[in-house]
């Protein structure tokens, strides 16, 4: 990644005083994790900021802030940060999106791998499967719709298992808790444990965006918003990419 020209500018501005070394609070969900890990250092080097960020599932990030902690930046599916908007937690125009996600399928490392290559071929693997694995956020609401869809809704039902928000569908699929399951494909791909089978079938995939905006009443807004730029400008797209999702 090319962090030069950041590195020159926003040093420059350091020195003149034209900025302010901050500390941020950011409070994300897990799709980005990987990435974010990658970027955010090159950051706070090239800007003098320092973010502390706290990881958890979507259902984990609504109750922290029904809750009333208070965050300066939060990363989440792009949907719920317009609810945040509509609600007034987030500042109205700031939501700025990041990366693009994909829903994908993955078995226990070793297991048999069945076809999902179609609708028709995914529903048949399913109704063989002895377990599913979904999660507690976007992707675990979007896959029981598909379920609905596919008219297996009531079949599926018994052998359904819910991950808990502090945990990857990954992870319980490689500890055996699932025989099958859905996530973001960037969370399933290069999981220890778990052997990948693909994204869903083309006609019946969603992409969402995993986006940031800045809390309302956040003290450092310029630093948040400098931040959100970075990880959605074309020097983070290489990084982007290689974590299995699409920059903007």
């Amino acid at each position: 990644m090319r962090i030069g020209s950041l590195f020159a500018v926003m040093s420059a501005l350091l020195s003149c005083g034209a900025i302010q070394a901050a500390e941020l609070k950011v409070i994300s969900t897990r799709a980005t994790e990987e990435l974010y890990r990658e970027l955010v250092p090159h950051f706070e080097t090239a800007s003098g900021h320092k973010v502390t960020t706290t990881f958890t599932g979507t259902l984990g990030v609504q109750e922290r802030i029904a809750a009333g902690e208070t965050y300066d930046v939060i990363i989440m599916v792009d949907g719920a940060i317009d609810d945040y908007i509509r609600s007034a937690r987030v500042v109205p125009g700031s939501r700025v999106d990041i990366a693009r996600a994909s829903i994908g399928v993955g078995v226990r490392a070793g297991s048999p791998k069945p076809d999902i290559s179609t609708a028709a071929a995914l529903k048949n693997a399913l109704l063989a499967a002895r377990s599913i694995g979904y999660s507690t956020g976007p992707s675990g609401e979007y896959v029981i719709g598909m379920f609905q869809r596919l008219g297996i809704a009531d079949a599926l039902r018994p052998k359904l298992k819910q991950v808990p928000t502090t945990m990857l569908v990954a992870a319980f699929i490689a500890s055996g808790g699932a025989e099958i399951g859905f996530q973001q494909a960037n969370e399933l791909s290069h999981f220890p444990g778990v052997d990948y089978l693909g994204p869903l079938p083309s006609e019946l995939q969603e992409t969402t965006w995993r986006s940031g905006g800045i809390m309302t009443g956040s003290r450092e807004a310029d630093a948040g918003k400098a931040l959100l730029e970075f990880l959605s400008g074309p020097e983070a797209a290489p990084v982007i990419r290689k974590h299995g999702l699409d920059p903007r």
